[in-house]
Parts: structure tokens; C-alpha cells; sequence
């Protein structure tokens, strides 16, 4: 994995909606690796390599460009703000922490007339509690203005903790493809989507455009190897990329596990399965797209996701990237 690359990535503005930086930031890390590349009506990216061989197969790679965040709703008569989350944001997480509206930053605070009411708020945290109070000119904000975190990737031995991974590592991962694959088997599409955080409507209107042959969402799952994890789930970081089998919005087209099972093992890189009781990925929009496509994910083990701290082992992204190498230079046989 290239870090440069990634803290490019990382530290892009692009919550779900409003991904402008991180396509920008994309295209340029691309544009001299790739046979053609397009943005579509609703904001993808769409990248394409050209594959040479005689039973080549069309593969669609995906990973979304958005992050979580939130948008204005008020700005009172003193400036201060109130938002509604974009995205699986939960208040407890916001209060007492930084927001960056795009260059302006926000501290927020919470309400709290008297001792009581701090009890109680705090016990009874909402976004009805929460304000922003910016420390710069509010009068550049209005209804409508979008926020991320205010935090900033951190590298530690094969660890990263940064806001944005989700799906950020994805996307790089991605990128790496495109840069260091110079002439795939398959033909290669790259879908850098929109909006996964919020109705998936990039996965679903990329996929039927490109109408692949296969899919498979490059993302992040959940991890277990912290105090007291739920119990029900598996996934660790270091012990290589989770195939996906199910989550709570999808179950993978077996061909595609057992397929992406198989270049594993061949090529001997470590990888893990994945059930997951929660969530789910652009994966749900590609099997649904047009007649239905043969889908799966490649999931990146994370600790604390959608947080302004998720942490994944970059060995983890590096093996990911292994299998999706191995995969498009490879006849496929679904």
C-alpha cells in the first residue's frame, strides 16, 4: 500500500452526497493508469482497464468514495449550529468533538441549563441536545452546509487510525489496482461510488451501466478482537481480508465466495470468511441491478467504524489487494 496515496485519500472531503474532493483526488492519482475514465450523472467515477484475454469476463470492482458526516439543519441568531447526521452517526460520538465544514471548523457542545439537565442529557444524548459552536465566520455556512470529522490519519507499524477508512481503504486498494496492474485478462471496472452511507444510489445506478459480469464491493466489516465483541461475529485484524458469505442486507452469490476462496488459496494469501449480523455494502445494489449480478464483498477488518478513530492493518488491505490482482489477470469461470 502506498501511504501517500492513502493519506491523499484519508484526508479528502467527501461525505455522502458530497464527494467532490475525494473524485478529484482519485482522478488525479489515476488518469495516466487507465484506459478511460468517466463521471456519470449521480456522481460515480467510473475507471476502466482493458483486458487481452480470449474468455475475458467483465469485472466490477467497487468501493465508495463517501464518508460519514453531517449536514446543517438551523443556524441560530448567535451562529450556532444545529445538524442532522449523513450517514450511521450516533450523538454520543459527536459531543465534545471537532467538525470541519469543508475548511471551517466546529466544536460540539451539548445543552445543559443546570446540573439536572446535564444528567439527563448526557444520559439522553439526541440531536435535539446538540449544537456546533464554529469558531470562525459562520455567516460562510448555512442551511444545507456538510461536515466531517476533524481528525487526521495516524500510522502506527502496520496499523492506520484515521476517520474516512470506511470506505477509504477500499478505495485505495482500488487505486493500487489500477496503478500497478498495467494489462488485466478480464476487462477491469473500477466503481468509486456515491452515497453508499446513505441509500446506495451509486452502486445501484454504476452497476447497471457497466453490466458486469460479476461484482464484487471492496469495504470494511466489523472486527472482534477487542473486550467484550459481539459474540457472534469472527472477523480479526491481521488474519488477512474477509470474504464475505451473508449480512444483514445480502447474501453473497456463492460462485463469487468460492471464486474469490479459490485465488486465494492458490496464490497462498491468507484470508478470512465473514457473517455479519448488521449492516451491508454496495453489494446489496449490485446483485438487484438490471437482470441481477453475481456479487460478493472483500471486507477490511475495523475496529471502531464510523468513528473519528477506525483502525485497520494495512497487511490486511495489502492481501486484498493480492487477491483482486490475481483475480482480474486470471480466467474466470463462474
Amino acid at each position: 500500500m502506498n501511504l501517500e496515496r492513502l493519506k491523499m485519500l484519508l484526508t479528502s472531503f467527501g461525505p455522502s452526497g458530497r464527494e467532490e474532493g475525494t473524485r478529484k483526488t482519485i482522478i488525479d492519482l489515476i488518469k495516466d493508469h487507465v484506459d478511460g475514465y468517466k463521471v456519470d450523472k449521480v456522481g460515480n467515477l467510473i475507471a476502466w482497464k482493458n483486458g487481452n484475454g480470449k474468455n475475458k469476463k467483465k469485472v466490477l470492482l467497487g468501493a465508495h468514495m463517501d464518508q460519514i458526516g453531517v449536514v446543517v439543519t438551523h443556524v441560530d441568531e448567535k451562529g450556532f449550529l444545529r445538524i442532522e447526521p449523513v450517514g450511521g452517526i450516533i450523538p454520543q460520538i459527536l459531543y465534545g468533538s471537532r467538525l470541519n465544514f469543508n475548511g471551517i471548523v466546529g466544536v460540539v457542545g451539548m445543552e445543559e441549563e443546570d446540573g439536572e439537565t446535564f444528567k439527563k442529557n448526557l444520559r439522553e444524548m439526541t440531536f435535539d441536545n446538540l449544537y456546533v459552536d464554529v469558531l470562525q465566520d459562520v455567516s460562510k455556512l448555512s442551511v444545507g452546509s456538510f461536515g466531517i470529522y476533524d481528525s487526521y490519519p495516524i500510522f502506527k507499524e502496520d496499523l492506520v487510525v484515521s476517520p474516512a477508512l470506511d470506505d477509504r481503504i477500499g478505495c485505495a486498494i482500488l487505486v493500487e489496482l489500477l496503478v500497478n496492474v498495467d494489462t488485466p485478462y478480464n476487462d477491469l471496472y473500477a466503481l468509486f461510488s456515491v452515497q453508499e452511507e446513505h441509500s446506495l444510489v451509486g452502486a445501484a445506478v454504476g452497476a447497471f451501466e457497466i453490466d458486469p459480469d460479476l461484482a464484487i464491493a471492496v469495504d470494511v466489516t466489523d472486527s472482534a478482537d477487542v473486550p467484550k465483541a459481539h459474540k457472534r461475529i469472527s472477523m480479526v485484524l491481521g488474519k488477512g481480508p474477509a470474504i464475505k458469505v451473508m449480512d444483514s442486507m445480502s447474501v453473497s452469490n456463492p460462485k463469487v465466495v468460492e471464486l474469490l476462496k479459490d485465488v486465494a488459496e492458490r496464490n497462498k494469501i491468507e484470508y478470512q470468511l465473514e457473517v455479519l449480523p448488521f449492516g451491508g455494502t454496495d453489494a446489496y445494489a449490485f446483485e438487484r441491478a438490471r437482470k441481477g449480478i453475481p456479487s460478493a464483498a472483500l471486507s477490511i477488518p475495523t475496529r471502531y467504524i464510523h468513528t473519528p478513530s477506525e483502525v485497520c492493518d494495512l497487511n490486511d488491505a495489502d492481501k486484498a489487494l493480492e487477491v483482486l490482482k490475481s483475480l482480474v489477470k486470471e480466467e474466470i469461470d463462474l
